[in-house]
């Protein structure tokens, strides 16, 4: 992933210090290895602890550098997957970027309607006739929804993934969209890009302003 050109200070600043903070901890740990009446394992669980939570927060980072460079309204996006995930409903949203996935998807309802967050969780409110398929986002507008992905043939070692996840991977491994998944068990945000999956920090807004 390349960040260069995104500038969402907070976060950008947030993580800066999470990653020194980890350095600090194994350079300590290094230190003092070896001597006698001290085990490092304790602290080392607790590194790895904080090199997940520094992971999570970079996909953070990234996502809205991804967002932000594709869709005026990546902060309606965001407001929309949070609440999606605060209420545990299921959601699968594709940006496109520079190319069109129409052509490998089979195409659901027309929308044409501009980006909300009202429109994105009505879309998938359970029973809703569209809410098992994905949104699909062309710059500000929501094109269509309830449509059906590709789904991965990928086998990631220690994953179980449902078809929301799949297809998200399914459809970042054949173009450039990113896909926004929000998991209908646990909540949690997750965003797919070049084949790749990656976990959203929630415990911090996703949103920075400052781009």
């Amino acid at each position: 992933m390349d960040g260069s050109n995104c500038d969402f200070s907070p976060l950008k600043k947030q993580l800066e210090d999470g990653i020194q903070s980890l350095i600090d901890v194994l350079q300590s740990n290094l230190n003092i290895l070896g001597k006698e009446n001290y085990c490092v394992l304790g602290s080392l669980e607790g590194a790895k602890e904080d090199l997940e939570n520094i992971e999570s927060m970079a996909a953070t980072y990234y996502l809205n550098c991804y967002l932000s460079s594709f869709t005026d309204t990546y902060e309606d996006l965001s407001i929309s997957v949070q609440q999606l995930s605060k209420l545990r409903h299921g959601a699968l949203i594709i940006v496109e970027r520079g190319e069109s996935i129409e052509p490998i998807m089979q195409k659901g309802t027309q929308i044409g309607a501009l980006v909300t967050p009202k429109l994105i969780e009505s879309i998938f409110y359970p029973g809703n006739p569209l809410h098992d398929g994905a949104v699909l986002i062309r710059r500000n507008e929501v094109v269509s929804a309830g449509n059906v992905l590709p789904l991965t043939r990928s086998v990631i070692e220690g994953k179980r993934f449902g078809t929301r996840h799949r297809a998200a991977i399914g459809i970042s491994e054949q173009s450039d969209a990113l896909a926004l998944v929000v998991s209908e068990e646990t909540g949690r945000i997750s965003f797919a890009l070049d084949g790749n999956l990656y976990p959203i920090n929630t415990t911090e807004p996703i949103v920075f302003k400052g781009h």
